[in-house]
């Protein structure tokens, strides 16, 4: 018989009777380690259990006996106490809901609207008390609320855009259109505001569901790392956006092929960020399934409707577009009609009819010869034609940065012409004779390369000295003007004015202060000479220009912005990266040379002043005296409705240039301090010296008036400036807009 070998069986059997002992001696437990232990405890008498531990004692299942209002007591103090999930300040579901069961009642918004600082972009229409007993719960709307880690770093400008590209793009504007163009000016914060975009529509919409799948972003190429560090950067790693910015073909068609396949509520890589270049090559692949929404950086490129990279985002089987341009269009009315075409096509007709009933009348009406009914007719056009595009377009300037930055003064600097260019100068008027090219009235190919010549000469006489060896048309016999023994192997500051003046400035910088600075040319050849100036004074820089790898650009960037990096300059071709860059690394920016275009200068120069600059900006603008670069200059400032400038191209100058100003780019002022200075008639100037008020107590009224903050040497503040001015300076004049609003005389 087996018996339990239990502590409390053992102890019932010791205290049993003797016949007990004897069946419990007559039996043999199963030999094992533990029978065994046992057995032994029990003959040596020993027992190595705690002396603590209790026998333990039979239960009774009898239950007892309540009376009913003693039990319905007892039910109702276990209810009175509810459910509280034991995790200290816990705030979640309490468990209400159970798995695989819709929730009843109304949906609601992914954010609360009502929290303090909520960003709502839409709120459903109030209902009275008998609509909402009619309505389905199932459709009813909710509120669009951006998402609090946005909305709570989003400046107030920045929240009334990203509310206007909402209404854009979900068609609430301008009904059956979704496009927009935002054109705020540089460093407002168009990238962030677009992204805020993006992540709402990813994510929500007043149907209770995301609005779009998928997002591309179409950037220039140095740009593509830029937007990803951007999209990491706000949404701290909610979402993987897919970069392309370089492989092989294949390996690009087999990303992009995987981009296109996703679908559902939550697509593992929702945004595409690609370049121009790479999207032109590769739209076969991208045009073979739809896209909830295409965002165009830097949309300027696509003001010329025939060309490819415009043709292959405008076949992107998407409705919902956005064109990203600091500097809109307004060279050419056309310009205008295609990008608003783009994001809103057939809003002002075919091309056919907008040239009918907006360009030939708004031209008309600015010829000079214009009947006072013909001016008439444009003015009203233009109106009609400026409040179309006012309601997909939002544009806000610069001036909104000065509640948020550092002072940024804008210097223009004339400085005069080194006797050396003043002869290479007057020489090449004499031989190539560009004005009397201009008598027949039609532009030729010599005038505008006598253009660029002029330019250059103008930057330092290295730049054409190979013309002058070669003796082209208007440098035969010039090179005996260069001092004997001349090389361009190295750079002689002193034989250019604009070049020793940005010595000094480089010198007084390096010298008195911890400042960087970025150097901005239109010509690689003037980079080349910058580099030359830099290995002799020993200063350390970077370089950017066409030739450079997308992937390095970042890099340079990124390290040039460190506090720790030791280099001082950063050299800038305006052309390969003056759009979008963020060197706020550097707080002084020289512009070597002017464009025709004042969108490209007003880009370059826009690199160093924008969030994230911590010191107060200058800004250098080195024009030389008397010369094209000055009516270049007056050319970029006039204000004119919808062609304001020109861009290097024979058409563009024939339509804007008269014969007569043509003629005067082809001239030399000697005795002027500065050409510009002389044009706008400044009322404020008593001897060359400012005086403000203006003697006669009015403003200055001419086109130019915004730049009339006027100083000579003695009337100069900024110390860099005062450096350079004996050497090569003859006028400065600088505007005043952001300087005065922080009370700065």
């Amino acid at each position: 018989q087996r018996r339990s070998l239990a502590p409390s069986q053992l102890a019932k059997r010791k205290a049993g009777d003797g016949d007990e002992e004897e069946e419990e001696e007559d039996w043999q437990p199963p030999t094992g380690r533990k029978r065994q232990k046992a057995a032994a405890e029990t003959e040596s008498g020993e027992c190595y259990r705690s002396p603590f531990r209790k026998p333990l004692a039979q239960l009774t299942n009898r239950p007892h006996c309540l009376d009913s209002s003693q039990h319905e007591a007892f039910i109702r103090s276990i209810l009175s106490k509810p459910f509280k999930v034991p995790i200290p300040n816990y705030k979640g579901p309490l468990g209400l809901r159970s798995l695989g069961v819709k929730r009843a009642g109304l949906r609601g918004p992914l954010h609360d609207p009502f929290e303090e600082g909520a960003l709502v972009l839409y709120e459903p229409p109030v209902l009275s008390a008998h609509d909402q007993l009619k309505i389905d719960k199932d459709k009813a709307p909710v509120h669009v609320v951006v998402d609090p880690v946005l909305s709570r770093v989003l400046r107030p400008h920045q929240r009334e855009g990203v509310k206007f590209l909402w209404d854009c793009v979900t068609s609430r504007r301008i009904p059956g259109s979704h496009g927009c163009i935002m054109a705020d000016e540089m460093g407002l914060g168009k990238t962030l505001q677009c992204i805020t975009l993006m992540w709402t529509l990813l994510r929500q919409s007043p149907d209770c569901k995301p609005e779009i799948e998928k997002a591309v972003v179409v950037s220039p190429s140095s740009l593509v790392r830029n937007w990803y560090n951007e999209v990491e950067k706000w949404l701290g790693g909610r979402i993987q956006p897919l970069a392309i910015d370089g492989g092989s073909k294949e390996e690009i068609d087999r990303k992009l092929a995987g981009f296109m396949s996703q679908h559902g509520l939550r697509v593992p890589s929702p945004i595409l960020i690609i370049s121009y270049e790479t999207f032109r090559l590769h739209a076969e692949v991208l045009q073979k399934g739809s896209v909830g929404l295409v965002i165009c950086d830097e949309g300027h490129r696509l003001k010329n409707s025939e060309n490819q990279t415009y043709q292959a985002l405008n076949s992107l089987n998407t409705p919902r577009r956005v064109l990203i341009s600091g500097t809109p269009i307004q060279n050419d009315l056309l310009e205008y009609f295609s990008l608003v075409h783009f994001v809103n096509s057939g809003i002002l007709g075919t091309a056919q009819e907008f040239k009918r009933h907006f360009e030939m009348p708004i031209l008309k009406g600015r010829d000079a010869d214009a009947s006072e009914a013909e001016r008439h007719k444009g003015e009203e056009r233009l109106k009609e034609l400026i409040s179309i595009v006012n309601r997909c377009l939002i544009r806000r300037t610069s001036d909104i940065l000065s509640k948020y930055l550092p002072v940024k003064i804008e210097q223009v600097v004339c400085c005069r012409l080194t006797p050396l260019q003043t002869e290479l100068y007057k020489n090449f008027l004499k031989q190539a004779k560009p004005v009397e090219e201009l008598k027949e009235g039609k532009i030729s190919v010599s005038s505008l390369s006598s253009i660029t010549s002029l330019k250059k000469l103008c930057n330092h006489p290295a730049l054409i000295y190979e013309k002058c060896v070669e003796e082209e048309e208007g440098f035969m016999g010039a090179l005996g003007l260069f001092p004997s023994g001349y090389s361009t192997k190295s750079v002689e500051p002193q034989l250019s004015g604009k070049m020793l003046v940005l010595d000094y400035i480089l010198a007084v910088t390096k010298s008195t202060s911890n400042d960087k600075v970025v150097l901005v040319s239109n010509y690689t050849q003037t980079l080349d000479l910058f580099e030359k100036l830099c290995r002799s004074r020993r200063y350390l820089y970077v370089r950017l220009d066409g030739t450079m790898s997308i992937k390095k650009r970042a890099k340079i960037v990124e390290r040039f912005n460190s506090p720790s990096s030791p280099e001082f300059i950063f050299m800038l071709s305006s052309k390969a990266g003056g759009c979008g860059l963020n060197l706020i690394g550097a707080n002084r920016l020289v512009m070597f040379d002017p464009d025709w275009n004042p969108a490209n200068d007003e880009q370059a120069m826009a690199r160093v002043w924008r969030d994230g600059q911590k010191k107060m900006c200058y800004i250098y603008r080195l024009l030389s005296t008397g010369t094209i670069e000055e009516k270049i200059f007056q050319r970029q400032t006039h204000k004119k409705a919808l062609s304001s400038c020109v861009v290097d191209e024979e058409q563009d100058v024939e339509r804007h240039f008269s014969l007569g100003e043509l003629k005067e780019l082809f001239t030399l002022n000697e005795t002027t301090t500065s050409d510009t200075h002389d044009k706008i008639k400044c009322r404020r100037c008593v001897n060359g010296h400012q005086v403000r008020p203006p003697p006669d107590g009015s403003d200055c009224t001419s086109d130019l008036s915004q730049w009339h903050h006027c100083a000579d040497r003695r009337g100069l503040q900024d110390s860099v400036l005062k450096a350079a001015w004996d050497a090569a300076v003859t006028f400065t004049f600088h505007h005043h807009s952001h300087e005065e609003q922080r009370g700065i005389p």
